[in-house]
């Protein structure tokens, strides 16, 4: 993923609730959110060039999501992928924290990344650009290619839009949570952030929903996950900045 917008333990109906864009090369071959064969009890996509998969739930309750951290000088292409943390995360049965301990471990052979996981009891964050993980209390938060809560554009608009939205319930919560995922608005230059990619990519990437030639925004998911565990998961598949069939749903 490339933008997570997240609400904790706020909602009166939902636990956790998340909004998320999955912004990925247009060429790059994946599966779309289902039930996977080899382990049925996870529901999400899948990335067929290297495994793994960006945002995750499963029956039992957990749930794992990834953002790439964006620093193209440090960029190594043969690093590990990153989704495979999101899955090894949701095949496990361990603890969210024990999990970031065995991370920790091997964190230095992957590029930069954000990890948000929750194992049912606590929700943390984790990033290999970061000195400490964090166990996050109740609370809205918003996740691009930084660390948690950086004041990017989409960020600080998302995080607004999704503090109105938890107003609402049911179909209407819904609507509102993928209408602000799919704002192709960009914001002015004055207030993009230089992540060292020049400014025509820090326009293109600063919408929340990315439409470019070769890159862009590939899917729209929302995640409301009730107390006792289960919940709803959406996914509305993105081409060109256009929403493509039926905006698929999931029971867990």
């Amino acid at each position: 993923m490339c933008l997570i917008l997240f609400a904790y333990d706020i909602h009166p109906e939902y636990r956790l609730i998340v909004a998320a864009n999955r912004d990925e090369f247009l060429d790059r071959p994946t599966d779309k959110a289902g039930f996977w064969d080899d382990h049925p009890s996870v529901l999400g996509g899948r990335d067929l060039k290297n495994g793994g998969t960006w945002m995750g739930v499963t029956r039992s309750g957990r749930f794992a999501a990834v953002t790439n951290y964006r620093e193209p000088e440090k960029k190594h292409a043969t690093a590990p992928s990153r989704g495979r943390l999101v899955s090894d995360f949701l095949i496990s049965d361990k603890s969210a924290q024990a999990c970031i301990e065995e991370f920790s471990s091997r964190a230095d052979e992957y590029n930069g990344f954000n990890l948000l996981l929750f194992d049912g009891d606590d929700l943390c964050w984790f990033s290999n650009r970061s000195e400490d993980a964090e166990k996050l209390s109740r609370g809205l938060h918003g996740l691009s290619n930084h660390l948690l809560d950086t004041q990017w554009p989409k960020v600080t608009d998302g995080k607004r839009r999704l503090k109105s939205a938890l107003e609402l319930s049911g179909p209407e919560l819904t609507d509102a949570l993928f209408c602000m995922l799919e704002d192709t608005v960009v914001p002015p230059d004055s207030e993009l952030p230089d992540t060292g990619v020049g400014m025509e990519w820090e326009r293109i990437l600063g919408a929340k929903m990315i439409v470019s030639p070769g890159y862009g925004t590939r899917s729209c998911t929302v995640l409301l996950m009730n107390r006792t565990g289960g919940g709803f998961f959406f996914e509305q598949t993105i081409d060109q900045g256009h929403p493509v069939g039926k905006r698929k749903e999931f029971l867990f």
